[in-house]
């Protein structure tokens, strides 16, 4: 099943139940009304909402009616935990070698992983606002899960049965502020701002074979300003699986129901596939010319990321957002 959650004025949105080709939607209220309703009660919740699936993918849900992404919080507007890995190991590679730096030995066994802001998610189609260009705005494309609850001390294979959904996700990055943060030995702050991710998020069992192993094994489209910049499989170069990086999670402590996993940058070794973030065409470029060619975001740039079954049609419903300065986000005064 997919679903979603619209904008009612609240903070935390409007579960509706969304069509297998995401052109219909239908009100969960009779069952829940929020996402993390269902997912702290998945076993008794999820088959109710799963027969609504069917109903409504059958054309007999008496109350559907036309889905529209632009409507659409995340599909947890704000959760308990968000962990972002970088499971794609190429990537780190890349930026790495464009600074003549090694990759250590641990990063092949041992997943990268930071913690981000959990309480403001962006919807899929909401304005990403920053103030200054010159913080270095990039777009980073990912694939993302959401889980149940998951004990302390369980495998990976154990954490791969408490992934309830898969989404997309753009882990926003402002590159120019990355290394000051960095250098003071404490991480990740102001660096990564509120994360966007795709209009629905769907169960691993709508996504059939490709859904393989804890990896998801199809391309993710990027686009910046309507040109096609990355075509990434999402599959087969994945270094740790979603089952793994829980497992990192859960080696201290438990990971609870509502909790939201990315994967990190897609990226693939052939750079015909493109990217999924401009630091990583960066990278590239200093590699083969000896400096970087492409400038990061400006404001009034767009950024759409995507993911389409076996079938061509989109899988999650589009991230599509404009980058704005904050005075352009502004909601308009009403009218006298």
């Amino acid at each position: 099943m997919k679903l979603a959650t619209l904008k009612d004025g609240s903070r935390d949105g409007q579960l509706v139940v969304v069509s297998r080709d995401l052109t219909q939607a239908h009100f969960a209220s009779g069952i829940a009304t929020r996402l993390q309703q269902v997912l702290d009660d998945w076993n008794f919740l999820s088959p109710q909402l799963d027969e609504l699936s069917v109903t409504l993918n059958h054309g007999k849900a008496r109350h559907a009616f036309a889905f529209d992404p632009q409507q659409c919080m995340a599909p947890l507007p704000r959760a308990y935990q968000w962990a972002d890995g970088s499971a794609f190991l190429n990537h780190v590679e890349l930026v790495r070698r464009a600074r003549n730096a090694e990759v250590p030995a641990s990063f092949y066994t041992d997943p990268l992983m930071y913690q981000g802001g959990s309480d403001d998610f962006l919807g899929p189609c909401d304005p990403a606002v920053f103030a200054d260009a010159a913080w270095g705005i990039d777009f980073e494309a990912e694939v993302a899960v959401i889980t149940g609850d998951v004990p302390q001390g369980s495998d990976a294979d154990a954490a791969l049965e408490g992934i309830r959904l898969v989404l997309l996700a753009n882990d926003w990055s402002l590159r120019h502020l990355i290394p000051d943060e960095l250098a003071k030995g404490f991480g990740f702050f102001q660096s990564k701002p509120a994360t966007a991710f795709s209009p629905v998020a769907v169960t691993p069992d709508e996504l059939g074979p490709a859904w393989q192993g804890g990896r998801l094994h199809l391309a993710l489209d990027s686009h910046w300003n309507g040109r096609r910049v990355g075509h990434c499989d999402a599959g087969p170069e994945m270094t740790f699986h979603f089952g793994q990086l829980i497992a990192h999670i859960a080696k201290t402590r438990n990971v609870r129901a509502g909790s939201i996993v990315g994967s990190g940058t897609v990226s693939n070794k052939d750079w015909s596939r493109g990217v999924s973030c401009i630091a990583e065409q960066r990278a590239i470029e200093t590699i083969e010319r000896g400096a970087p060619q492409t400038g990061f975001l400006q404001h009034g740039d767009r950024i759409r990321i995507e993911m389409a079954g076996a079938d061509g049609q989109s899988l999650f419903g589009a991230i599509d957002q404009a980058v704005v300065v904050p005075a352009a986000a502004a909601e308009p005064e009403a009218a006298d």
